[in-house]
């Protein structure tokens, strides 16, 4: 089985190469040279592939990457990419609450492509995935670093909403089972097996980082003009706006329904001491990490 993987230099896609034979693997990024719009680079990329996993996406825009540049466009030309090489089947990864309507970009572009998917012709398993984690996740690893940096850390609102976390080498299962066709459902929910408040999620991190930060409640409109202001300033934000719709409602339950996946590829990890312990960053929060002090270094480079 050929298997293309669209956005496999991201955090689950990479994850998913490793698992898969190099020979028989395509990497699809801007990375490597294919722009997740272009059709007739995408074309020339499924050339003799069976199954394409579709795993590009974004959680926020910067520049002409918007979300509906990536997520719709993209998967409009990869729909068309595939149709013209004769893929058998794709297998997108979704978010667990896209859906229309809800006034967030990020949910409505992610559910326009599921739909796009839907009516490609194409066989397909769209799996509307939760919080995954692992080494070089943003849940586990932006939490540490936080948790190093700074003696306080905010969750969301007057109650706190539950988190159902995902270890990426079972979301790697899961992306594994739906390539291979074992996946019954054309479309899936894919979390994992313990739920439990964010902030219990947060405070085990800052355990086994060994920290103890006070904790504090802050107002949803808080964390988004935090979000905001942490996308105008992070090489990577602190945390997205589109995180902090998701952390406001939670990450448990699909939205529109969708059924869980069978027993036997349905993960079974907890989120654990040894899951948290492998995710693990090194260091935490610093200059490094402000845009304007990597603008400053790019420019120093060449001689600016």
């Amino acid at each position: 089985m050929r298997v293309a993987i669209t956005g496999g230099t991201g955090f689950v896609g990479r994850h998913l190469a490793k698992r898969l034979d190099p020979a028989d693997t395509v990497i699809v990024s801007r990375r490597t040279g294919v722009p997740i719009d272009d059709v007739d680079a995408l074309t020339a990329a499924f050339a003799g592939c069976d199954v394409v996993a579709h795993c590009a996406g974004i959680n926020r825009e910067i520049g002409d990457q918007t979300f509906a540049r990536v997520h719709v466009d993209g998967t409009r030309a990869v729909v068309e990419a595939a149709r013209r090489t004769g893929v058998r089947r794709i297998v997108m990864l979704s978010f667990l609450r896209a859906r229309p309507d809800c006034g967030s970009a990020y949910h409505e572009t992610k559910w326009a492509a599921e739909e796009l998917v839907r009516r490609s012709g194409i066989d397909h398993t769209i799996l509307k995935a939760g919080m995954i984690y692992g080494s070089g996740d943003h849940m586990v690893d932006h939490a540490t670093r936080a948790v190093r940096t700074w003696p306080v850390f905010a969750t969301v609102g007057c109650r706190d909403r539950t988190v159902r976390p995902v270890p990426v080498e079972e979301a790697v299962n899961v992306l594994l089972a739906a390539l291979e066709g074992r996946v019954p459902n054309p479309t899936v929910a894919v979390v994992g097996a313990e739920e439990l408040e964010f902030a219990t999620a947060v405070r085990r991190i800052a355990r086994v980082a060994g920290r103890r930060p006070v904790y504090v409640r802050a107002p949803v409109w808080a964390i988004r003009v935090l979000a905001q202001l942490t996308e105008w300033t992070m090489v990577v934000p602190l945390v997205a706006k589109a995180q902090a719709r998701m952390l406001a409602e939670g990450v448990s339950e699909p939205a529109p329904f969708a059924p869980q996946l069978p027993k036997g590829i349905r993960p079974t990890l907890m989120f654990d001491d040894e899951r948290i312990r492998a995710a693990l960053p090194d260091g935490r929060f610093g200059l490094r990490d402000l845009r304007i002090t990597n603008c400053w270094a790019g420019r120093r480079r060449d001689g600016f």
